[in-house]
């Protein structure tokens, strides 16, 4: 029998801002060359790397701690650390970085402070600088204030890579402008949801099944506000679909669906 792989922890964030006529999500487009998921859009993020956790990183945060993070994830522990990885990934993939001065004071970013964050964004992807360390060599901390936990997604048993995502969604900061890292990812957009699951309807664009279900979820609200406030008030279900064949045809079965627990 073969071996089932376990799923990597990693993290993902619904970043938002509002537009004239909605609000509207940052999407990324995946390296076509890149062995997972290439060519697909797809929200910032990825893996919870060993950085992520323990009291560095910890000291870094701001507005939560390990405890309340586990608690909103329903861990015993190290919940924190999916927060810092979904922040470290925004920063990594989309150049935004979502942070305060010791004070809870949003950074404040001139043109030096963005420029020198551009130059340590390069450093930080190409590994020879860690974030961490960046972070505190900037003397910012991460603003876990406005990071609010959507959903959370499990790999079905069968694709050669499996993660155990946490889905979040949060406010993009003001005075900073996203830009794909021309690595990872080649293209970025702003988008309403509800366009973007009409693109996809249209095979313009590609996204996988998490990334249509959660842009289902929220493409009737109106505002950025709204979309938190949903997820704030939710009680957050672990999903993890399954793979069947039948009649030859593939096909991707939810919780409560017709021949999910054959």
């Amino acid at each position: 029998m073969a071996e089932i792989m376990s799923p990597r922890p990693a993290a993902t964030v619904i970043t938002l801002r509002d537009g004239v006529n909605g609000y509207e999500i940052l999407m990324l487009r995946r390296n076509l060359n890149s062995d997972f998921i290439g060519g697909a859009y797809v929200f910032p993020g990825g893996r919870v790397d060993e950085t992520d956790a323990g009291p560095v990183a910890e000291r870094l945060c701001y507005g939560l701690s390990d405890t309340e993070a586990s608690l909103r994830l329903a861990l015993d522990h190290g919940g924190l650390a999916y927060y810092v990885a979904c922040l470290r990934e925004l920063f990594e993939e989309a150049g935004l970085l979502i942070a305060c001065d010791d004070r809870g004071e949003p950074a404040q970013l001139g043109e030096d402070s963005i420029g020198r964050l551009a130059a340590s964004r390069r450093e930080v992807n190409a590994g020879t600088l860690d974030f961490v360390a960046m972070m505190a060599r900037e003397e910012f901390l991460l603003d876990l204030r406005g990071l609010e936990y959507v959903a959370h997604w499990v790999t079905p048993v069968g694709p050669p890579r499996r993660f155990d995502t946490r889905f979040f969604v949060a406010l993009a900061p003001r005075d900073q402008v996203a830009t794909h890292d021309a690595g990872e990812t080649v293209a970025d957009q702003w988008i309403r949801p509800i366009d973007a699951l009409d693109a996809h309807a249209r095979g313009e664009l590609e996204m996988i099944f998490p990334t249509i279900r959660n842009l289902e979820a929220i493409a009737h609200f109106n505002t950025a506000e709204e979309v938190l406030a949903y997820a704030k008030a939710l009680d957050i279900v672990r999903v993890e679909p399954r793979i069947i064949s039948r009649d030859g045809e593939v096909r991707i079965l939810l919780s409560g669906d017709d021949g999910y627990d054959d």
